[in-house]
């Protein structure tokens, strides 16, 4: 089972979940918001104890 993570949009502030692989290594990739609809830049590595850790961006912040 996949591990989801709560983040906070960058554009309208709402909490959405994302589903998020942590076997695949550092990642970073474009998701759209689920309530606003705009593109976020999601970045995806895995923190020491090798939990996954996400951090958003708006697209001109990335």
């Amino acid at each position: 089972m996949l591990p989801s993570v709560e983040v906070y949009c960058p554009y309208c502030g709402e909490p959405i979940e994302l589903i998020v692989d942590d076997s695949a290594g550092d990642q970073r990739y474009i998701e759209d918001c689920q309530v606003c609809c705009k593109p976020i830049v999601v970045v995806v590595g895995l923190d020491e104890d090798g939990e996954p850790r996400v951090d958003v961006f708006g697209e001109d912040e990335a």
